[in-house]
């Protein structure tokens, strides 16, 4: 009987609709903020406000979730989510320009295109990921995941790439122009990805009935299904896990673009290249650890907890690193501290992303997903706002108490690294549960899992 799950060219065309995802984005929060704070000399606070209230917005994604988890299907859902984040992706590139000729209108107008972008990510990106973790094998997971990711990446440095060599000689109008096109082609590679892919599936697109109690038990009002999902110990640990160590991750976003400008003088195309170069770093670092980290696993029944310690240490050093930098000047390699620090990054959150998809769908109830992708993206999403905030809103406090450029980017820099260690230990000290093999009656080890390869002590990594 043919499985109707989904295979490998079906992973790979919903990695094609995260990859249209990832080139919307990282617009919006490397070029824009670059843009606002370097081209039209806003405080840095402003660009790390906005992309903050695009992450708060995202506080939505357990209702969007739970809503993909009761209905006929996701793809309305994730095509619905791009066709709003394109609007927000061009209006807040017309609002940049605005606010060239008027601040507080184009601010006004950026906020509202924030909000746009925050809705469409968390529509789209959180039914992706619910579709993945029902619609995959679990053997499969881990490595779809990594799919899924790397071709976000992959979005990301291909559009850094492009888009920044196409800025110079930057001017607004430019930069419209080139957000428009990106943003038209990311919804076409989207609609194009995603349609048929989904298949039919009896639990998903069951209708609830009222003299069906199991099906009632299927489908929880939302408030219950996210009271189950805080209660589970192990969706809960991994919950406050997320939002830390994501706090650490992100905090460099918002201010890398605006510091290889200030300090060390570098044009907007150069920078956004540099954010390519950073990227890039994050994609070899996910290849590795999907490569490696698999074949560890297999072989010592080793989980992916120690690439993601390792990860996290990693960090902290690349950004120690690039805090020295800042003070040594022109001589400093900026590009290849900045691929390491993407490296190191990409080594974590490969680490933290295969963790997710493999809990989304562990428990006793069923048709969850969703609502697990969507507490989880939350935790991200809130995560990532106040981590970007916070980074820029030390850089503007620091630049008026030391009055010292490089010295500022220098503290937070050494702020950030010293979270990273923090996550680390939270790494550490997370419950994970070694990967148990079947024993059969002769006492030998089978090949496969265990139908519950995960315990309340712990989360259990396996490929």
């Amino acid at each position: 009987m043919k499985s109707d799950k989904l295979g490998w060219l079906g992973i790979f065309r919903l990695g094609l609709v995260q990859t249209a995802l990832g080139a919307m984005v990282v617009l919006t929060t490397s070029t824009l903020n670059r843009v606002m704070v370097v081209e039209l000399a806003l405080a840095a606070m402003l660009p790390g406000a906005l992309v903050a209230l695009h992450y708060a917005v995202q506080i939505t994604r357990p209702k969007m979730g739970h809503s993909s988890d009761v209905g006929t299907r996701r793809t309305p859902w994730i095509i619905g989510g791009m066709v709003v984040l394109a609007i927000g992706t061009v209006s807040a590139s017309l609002s940049t320009a605005l606010m060239a000729s008027s601040t507080s209108l184009g601010i006004a107008a950026a906020c509202l295109s924030f909000v746009l972008i925050g809705l469409g990510v968390g529509a789209s990106g959180t039914s992706l990921l619910a579709l993945l973790a029902s619609q995959v094998e679990p053997h499969r997971r881990p490595a779809a995941a990594t799919i899924v990711w790397v071709m976000m990446i992959a979005g990301f440095v291909i559009t850094a790439g492009v888009a920044g060599a196409n800025l110079d000689p930057f001017t607004m109008q430019r930069l419209i122009v080139i957000t428009t096109i990106v943003a038209c082609i990311a919804v076409l590679v989207a609609i194009f990805a995603i349609w048929g892919v989904e298949k039919k599936s009896p639990v998903l697109n069951a209708r609830p009935d009222q003299s069906d109690n199991t099906t009632q038990q299927q489908t929880p009002a939302f408030k219950d299904a996210l009271r189950s999902t805080w209660q589970d110990p192990q969706a809960r640990q991994f919950t406050i896990f997320v939002f830390v160590s994501m706090l650490a991750y992100s905090a460099q976003d918002l201010i890398l673009e605006p510091f290889a400008g200030s300090v060390f003088g570098y044009s907007p195309g150069e920078s956004t290249q540099l954010a390519g170069v950073q990227h890039g770093g994050v994609l070899l670092g996910m290849i590795i650890v999907a490569i490696l980290g698999t074949q560890l696993a297999k072989r010592y029944n080793g989980s992916l907890k120690p690439w993601c310690v390792g990860g996290c240490i990693a960090s902290a050093a690349s950004l120690a690193l690039l805090a020295m930098g800042g003070l040594m000047g022109d001589s400093f390699p900026l590009r290849q501290a900045v691929f390491v620090l993407g490296l190191s990054n990409g080594v974590f959150a490969v680490a933290a992303i295969g963790s997710m998809m493999a809990l989304a769908s562990t428990g006793k109830t069923q048709r969850r997903e969703g609502i697990r992708m969507g507490v989880w993206g939350a935790a991200q999403a809130v995560a990532f706002g106040l981590g970007g905030f916070m980074g820029t809103a030390l850089i503007d406090l620091s630049r008026a108490l030391i009055n010292d450029t490089s010295m500022a980017y220098a503290l937070v820099f050494a702020i950030q690294a010293i979270l990273f260690i923090v996550a680390a230990w939270l790494a550490v000290n997370l419950g994970y549960a070694p990967v148990q093999r079947h024993i059969n009656t002769s006492g030998m080890p089978t090949r496969g899992l265990p139908q519950q390869a995960y315990t309340k002590q712990g989360i259990a990594e396996h490929a």
